[in-house]
């Protein structure tokens, strides 16, 4: 082998962590791209002996001084590494010539730097260390035994004070619903977050790594403070690696605790609402995001340095996909890495739940960039969130399986893919999803409810139906008086007759002469009121619409006093039951009159009823009548109540089913809720989620 190339000056050697088989490790430090490298005993041993500058004498040196047992070839396995990543020195045209490309090939298009630098961009503000090496010994305090058993005290103290004041600790948070408490709030979050940043360099410090920037990090243009502890991999104790990652979420966890305690002891003020703010986001921050090993936050690292696996998430993944290609093809590639079943288990279990988590956070991302934007840039940042965070990673996968498509066989893995193949692909395109399901409301055919007309009181001088009676049309289910119509009727007519005798006289009195029409036009005018007042009275007798039976909540008594509008009386018919479904915008064009109908009500032993679609609206409902299926009543129909007005808003578009010709004879006493199928034409998933999207790019286009 020629002479062994130079390595780049300013690279650094330190002795890092044990592996997880207990063999020692170093890191190789690149300063100029702040990169680490974990490289294994015989490597150490090669690079320590380089300046020997002969492959063959470092190869002799390491197998006679240590029980290592190297080659040539551990030597141009290293130097490919070491030139791979850069960390030689560029002394030939060979070497600019390669450097060149590589430059190349890592220079973006304007198109993907926007793209990259959008979704993730970091700006250094701040070189701490200065500051640190100036307080480090002010913040002593808080790596003290007796610091954190103060915070737990405060801790278990502030929350059990709280626990007796829950309602009112919950309801303050109504108090922060305006612009007011939203800058609030997000200046407590931001005195929390610079403590994090500051629990984590001042920690790193006392470690012995250098803390290089501390700055913003704009992740989709979210602003996310961020110190840089790369340097912690050169910390060789796993406990100190430990504390350095956990540093951040302790500092929020104690002033967490503080704020609680001093929510509870505080009298009301300004100063007990910045507790409470303080306290919630910082229990909450901490909590769900944090400390979530999912996404590259306190979590993961902690997590990472806990199992002592660097590149966690990659690893991890590694293995994932590992699994899933030799579970649908079976190909035999070797695992990613060798590591005990155990491990191995967690890792696959471990990378489905984080594959999980991110696309439930990048979905929710990409729906927060589509609403905080105007309608076009809002929906070109959601097709860059969706495409670039969930659409891509599976297209590339998608593309390695299809690249390595020669190397399949038929075992029983491949037929197992085939089958799960065609049977996702039979859901989806075939034809079988059929019918509409729709929340619907069914009662008697003929129905009708009687009210008192006027206030007054039940007669003792007519009829009265009772509860469950049958009656024929026409028939008096009850007489009404009412002492106030009686008087005015009295008054009117004592009126009339006034100005009939009037008229009657008007061409032998000269004062009634001068009067003229106007004499008569109020005898008119008293006549009508008079024959308004009796169809009035007429009124207070309560007959039957048509035949059936009489449904009275209450047991009506002679004497009984009520007001206007009471309920008295419902008759229903004897026979046919008719009803009503709601469906929504996307499944009302499938529905057409003539469609068969299977009502299934709430009520188990009423069983089905079949009947048919006797029309569809063309115009969704304004208000919604049937309060038993709105959401404000624990109904499926999503619905808002108007605070003036009291009537119940859908908050989508639905329109109204009517269904009659029920099969049968059967009736029903009162309205009952249940679910409809509505008969429809059969239509595959995939059409359905093709005219959803088509729907929605309308929609979204024409606001």
């Amino acid at each position: 082998m020629p002479r062994l190339p130079q390595l780049r000056q300013e690279l650094t050697l330190t002795r890092g962590a044990a592996t997880p088989e207990g063999a020692p490790a170093w890191m190789l430090h690149d300063p100029a791209g702040n990169r680490f490298f974990q490289i294994g005993w015989p490597a150490f041993e090669m690079l320590s002996r380089w300046a020997l500058d002969d492959a063959h004498a470092i190869v002799a040196s390491v197998n006679e001084q240590t029980p290592l047992t190297v080659g040539l070839a551990d030597i141009e396995a290293l130097v490919r590494m070491l030139r791979g990543q850069n960390l030689l020195v560029a002394a030939s045209a060979a070497d600019t010539s390669r450097l060149a490309a590589a430059a190349a090939a890592s220079r973006l298009s304007h198109a993907m730097w926007l793209l990259k630098h959008y979704l993730m961009i970091r700006v250094p503000l701040w070189h701490p260390m200065a500051f640190l090496r100036r307080f480090a010994r002010y913040a002593e305090l808080a790596y003290r035994p007796a610091f954190w058993a103060a915070v737990a005290l405060a801790a278990v103290v502030g929350l059990a004070l709280v626990s007796r004041q829950w309602d009112e600790f919950v309801h303050t948070f109504h108090a922060y619903a305006d612009w007011r408490g939203i800058v609030a709030i997000g200046l407590a979050l931001a005195f929390a977050k610079v403590l994090h940043e500051f629990g984590h360099a001042f920690t790193a410090y006392r470690y012995g790594c250098r803390v290089p920037t501390m700055g913003v990090a704009l992740l989709v243009m979210l602003p996310v403070l961020y110190t840089d502890t790369t340097e912690a991999w050169k910390v060789p104790g796993r406990a100190d690696r430990l504390r350095i990652g956990a540093a951040g979420m302790l500092c929020e966890l104690a002033l967490a605790a503080f704020a609680t305690l001093a929510w509870s002891l505080l009298p009301d003020g300004p100063v007990r609402a910045g507790a409470f703010l303080l306290a919630t986001t910082t229990w909450i921050g901490t909590l769900t995001i944090n400390a979530s090993p999912f996404m590259r936050f306190d979590g993961y690292f902690l997590l990472s340095d806990w199992l002592n696996m660097p590149n966690l998430h990659e690893r991890a993944f590694a293995f994932a996909r590992w699994r899933m290609r030799e579970w649908l093809f079976g190909l035999g590639d070797p695992q990613p890495e060798p590591c005990p079943p155990s491990r191995r288990r967690f890792l696959m279990a471990f990378s489905f739940a984080a594959w999980l988590y991110r696309l439930v956070v990048f979905f929710s991302i990409a729906l927060v960039v589509y609403h905080a934007f105007f309608k076009a840039l809002g929906v070109v940042l959601f097709v860059v969130e969706f495409g670039w965070f969930i659409v891509r990673p599976v297209v590339r996968e998608t593309g390695v399986c299809w690249g390595r498509r020669h190397e399949l066989r038929w075992c029983r893995e491949t037929v197992r893919a085939t089958a799960l193949g065609v049977f996702a692909l039979a859901v989806l395109v075939l034809p079988w999803h059929g019918g509409v399901d729709a929340p619907a409301v069914f009662g008697p055919l003929a129905a009708q409810g009687l009210y008192a007309p006027q206030a007054g009181y039940v007669s003792a001088q007519g009829p009265l139906a009772r509860d469950g009676a049958f009656v024929h049309a026409g028939d008096v289910l009850a007489v009404l008086e009412s002492p106030d119509l009686e008087h005015r009727l009295k008054a009117a007519q004592t009126e009339e007759a006034l100005l009939r005798w009037e008229v009657d006289q008007q061409s032998f009195d000269q004062r009634l002469l001068e009067q003229g029409v106007a004499l008569t036009k109020r005898w008119d005018a008293a006549r009508e009121s008079v024959a308004g007042l009796q169809a009035q009275i007429g009124q207070l007798t309560l007959r039957a619409p048509f035949d059936g039976t009489v449904h009275s909540g209450d047991d009506l008594a002679p004497g009984t006093w009520l007001p206007r509008g009471e309920p008295m009386f419902d008759v229903v018919g004897q026979r046919g039951v008719k009803g009503d479904a709601f469906v929504g915008e996307d499944d009302v064009g499938r529905i057409a009159p003539g469609d068969t109908v299977q009502f299934v009500a709430s009520v188990a032993e009423m069983g089905t009823l079949h009947c048919r679609v006797s029309a569809v609206d063309r115009v969704n409902v304004a208000t919604l009548d049937e309060p038993a299926i709105a959401s404000v009543y624990g109904g499926p129909v999503p619905a808002d109540m108007q605070p003036g007005t009291k009537q119940l808003v859908p908050l989508a578009a639905t329109y109204r089913v009517r269904i009659e010709g029920c099969a049968g004879d059967r009736t029903l006493g009162r309205q009952i809720v249940g679910t409809a199928t509505l008969g429809a034409a059969r239509e595959s998933f995939a059409v359905r989620g093709i005219r959803w999207l088509v729907s929605v790019f309308e929609r979204e286009g024409g606001a």
